[in-house]
C-alpha cells in the first residue's frame, strides 16, 4: 500500500500563473492610475494598454482557476491558526474574484461606452465588445457604466489593499513564523521550516 505524502510547494504551472498574473496586475494598477494624469494620444495608448494588460489577465486567471481546480494547493504548516486558516482561504477567494471580476467589469465599462471605441489587443488582436450589453439603449447603458465603473474602482482599491495583506503575510510567515510558506511559491525559496 502506497502512503502518499502531502505536497509542500506549487506546481511549476501554478508559480509561473501567479508571479505572470502578479507582474500584470501590478503594472495595470500603476496604467490605470497614470492614465488620469494623460490627455490625447498618450492617454488613449494608456487606455489600450490597460485593455490589453486586463483582457490578459482575465484569461491566465481563467487559466489559473481551471489549474488550481485540477492541482489542489500544498498544505498549510500544522502551526498556523484557524483564523489564520480561514484569512489564508478568504485572500485566496478574494483574489480570485479581483482577478476575474476586474477585468470583467472593465470589458463592460468598454461594452457600454458612448464613446465606441474598439479594443485591440497588444496593437494587433481585435477584442469584441460585450454583445448584449453593446447592444442595450443609451439609458440603460448609464446603469451599466455606474455599476460597472464603482465595481471596477472597488476592485482596484480592494486589490491594491489585498496585494499589501498578502505580501506583508508572506514576509511575516518568512521573517517572523519561519514556517516555509513562502517558500511555497517562491521558486528557489525552500519550503521547510526554518
Amino acid at each position: 500500500m502506497r502512503i502518499s505524502t502531502p505536497r509542500r510547494r506549487y506546481s511549476a504551472g501554478a508559480m509561473i500563473l501567479h508571479w505572470a498574473i502578479a507582474g500584470f496586475i501590478l503594472a495595470n494598477l500603476f496604467v490605470g492610475w497614470r492614465m488620469g494624469f494623460l490627455a490625447g494620444l498618450a492617454q488613449f495608448d494608456a487606455f489600450q494598454l490597460h485593455k490589453s494588460i486586463g483582457v490578459t489577465v482575465l484569461l491566465l486567471s481563467v487559466i489559473r482557476l481551471g489549474w488550481r481546480l485540477a492541482h489542489p494547493a500544498p498544505t498549510l504548516p500544522a502551526g498556523m491558526s484557524a483564523s489564520e486558516r480561514l484569512a489564508a482561504k478568504g485572500t485566496h477567494v478574494f483574489f480570485y474574484v479581483m482577478m476575474i471580476g476586474m477585468p470583467l467589469t472593465g470589458w463592460a465599462l468598454v461594452s457600454v461606452s458612448p464613446l465606441n471605441i474598439p479594443t485591440l489587443l497588444w496593437h494587433h488582436i481585435p477584442w469584441p465588445h460585450i454583445a448584449v450589453l453593446h447592444d442595450l439603449p443609451v439609458p440603460a447603458k448609464s446603469g451599466v457604466e455606474r455599476i460597472a465603473t464603482g465595481s471596477h474602482v472597488a476592485l482596484a482599491f480592494g486589490g491594491a489593499a489585498l496585494i499589501a495583506l498578502h505580501v506583508a503575510a508572506a514576509l511575516k510567515h518568512q521573517f517572523l513564523n519561519r514556517d516555509g510558506v513562502l517558500g511555497r511559491m517562491v521558486p528557489f525559496l525552500s519550503p521547510d521550516p526554518r
